[in-house]
């Protein structure tokens, strides 16, 4: 006689965080509030059979970057700790910068193979219709490197023709009586900050190195951030001229 051995097996729910932000001007806002988004955020991992294990809050902050604690919490955690699935109830609570989500979701999510859940949009990266908004966020991101690498080129042509700088200064360099020139102590930090990257430092560690050597941001009251050495980084490959030996 043969007996049938059936292996008993458990399924281990994913593991998830959820994420929500409302700022000062969104409180008074009708299906904005913190706890709409965390409802839906709680029910939605129920029916999903998630196994919610925190929702980070950033409250009364706006959206506008990233320097927001509850934000770089969650990012830490997926970077460092490792998590299957974030969850938000709407794509914007992340971040109503572009940028800012091309890098989250490009440079973050997509490499630690998070899985992503936007309530809102409805957007799943697991599903074909998720896998494909992460082409198109992928392409986005190309794009807007090769936009901004043309505008770049053609806009300092023209300061270079009349002699002017005009508009926003790039880090690493100054304006002085109207002409774009090089900000020497920036410089300095840009090249830092390529030997580090060349040495295999990711953009957190980097950050961290420039904080706990008492390395100044543009803005003297503010800490660098992955996101700000990223800016650095990709803003550089437009802007600053090439140095033998970097």
């Amino acid at each position: 006689m043969v007996k049938n051995h059936i292996k008993n097996t458990t399924v281990v729910p994913i593991k998830a965080y959820g994420y929500t932000r409302v700022s000062t001007e969104e409180q008074a806002k009708e299906g904005i509030s913190l706890e709409t988004q965390k409802a839906k955020i709680q029910a939605f991992a129920a029916l999903k059979d998630l196994n919610l294990v925190e929702i980070i809050t950033d409250e009364g902050v706006s959206g506008k970057d990233l320097n927001r604690p509850g934000v770089q919490k969650l990012l830490d955690i997926v970077k460092d700790k490792g998590t299957e699935a974030v969850i938000v109830y709407k794509l914007d609570r992340l971040s109503r910068k572009t940028q800012d989500l091309l890098f989250i979701i490009e440079d973050i999510f997509k490499k630690g193979n998070t899985r992503f859940f936007s309530l809102t949009e409805q957007i799943d990266t697991e599903t074909a219709i998720g896998k494909f908004f992460l082409t198109i966020m992928g392409a986005m991101a190309q794009m807007e490197r090769e936009l901004i690498s043309e505008r770049t080129k053609a806009n300092l042509a023209y300061k270079k023709e009349i002699g002017d700088s005009l508009g926003h200064v790039p880090y690493g360099y100054k304006r002085n009586k109207g002409k774009l020139i090089r900000n020497e102590q920036e410089q300095k930090i840009i090249l830092r900050i390529k030997r580090l990257k060349r040495d295999g430092k990711s953009y957190k560690k980097i950050a961290e190195i420039l904080n706990e050597q008492g390395i100044l941001t543009r803005n003297k009251d503010a800490k660098w951030h992955d996101s700000t050495v990223w800016y650095v980084i990709r803003q550089k490959k437009c802007f600053a001229p090439k140095n033998k030996g970097v």
